[in-house]
């Protein structure tokens, strides 16, 4: 394979303000980032950023969407071989969490972070509910695959499991969180 030149074009301005807005909304909150440390930090300017984000809301909504298809492209990538069945597959979601879990600088759910800092009259609440209904939706369709008898029932009780393991990891990193709610998922099934 020929060898190619390095590439020397920096990022766009748009994936460098939402990857700089993603690293610091998740790391200090909404409310305590400004557009101008987000514009700064990305080395652009604030008009450039208000080219791509009308507003702050907007910048958020973007952190949102980027956190959420990243995080069911990282599922859809590695879930399918972790698990010879369906139900194997749904005990799997909780290790991927643990995984997660176990990464440097874990703040939990930034879906509840967001939620708790805006609640349901926001723009992210629509992106947080759209993320719920994957969530949701990944749980009952390997539960239909497993042959459950209400798999919307329990997809909603490996939800409560799901969105508990990633608040106590948040609370208390030193439990085994992930784990505990396998264990009551595997119960669950």
């Amino acid at each position: 394979m020929p060898e190619t030149a390095p590439r020397t074009r920096r990022r766009p301005a748009y994936e460098r303000a939402v990857a700089t807005a993603d690293r610091l909304f998740y790391e200090q909150g909404i409310h305590a980032v400004g557009v101008d440390q987000v514009a700064a930090e990305a080395d652009i300017s604030k008009a450039s950023l208000y080219t791509h984000f009308r507003t702050k809301d907007d910048l958020v909504v973007g952190y949102l969407r980027g956190r959420s298809n990243a995080w069911q492209a990282h599922v859809a990538a590695t879930l399918p071989g972790r698990g010879d069945t369906p139900r194997d597959r749904v005990l799997a979601v909780f290790d991927l969490l643990g995984e997660w879990f176990e990464e440097p600088g874990y703040r939990g759910c930034p879906f509840i972070n967001v939620e708790a800092e805006y609640g349901a009259g926001h723009p992210t609440h629509q992106v947080t509910l759209e993320h719920r209904d994957w969530v949701r939706e990944l749980f009952e369709s390997l539960l239909t695959e497993a042959g459950a008898d209400d798999p919307n029932g329990t997809a909603l009780q490996l939800c409560v499991l799901y969105d508990g393991a990633m608040a106590s990891a948040q609370a208390d990193p030193t439990r085994p969180w992930a784990a505990a709610a396998r264990s009551a998922a595997a119960s669950v099934l």
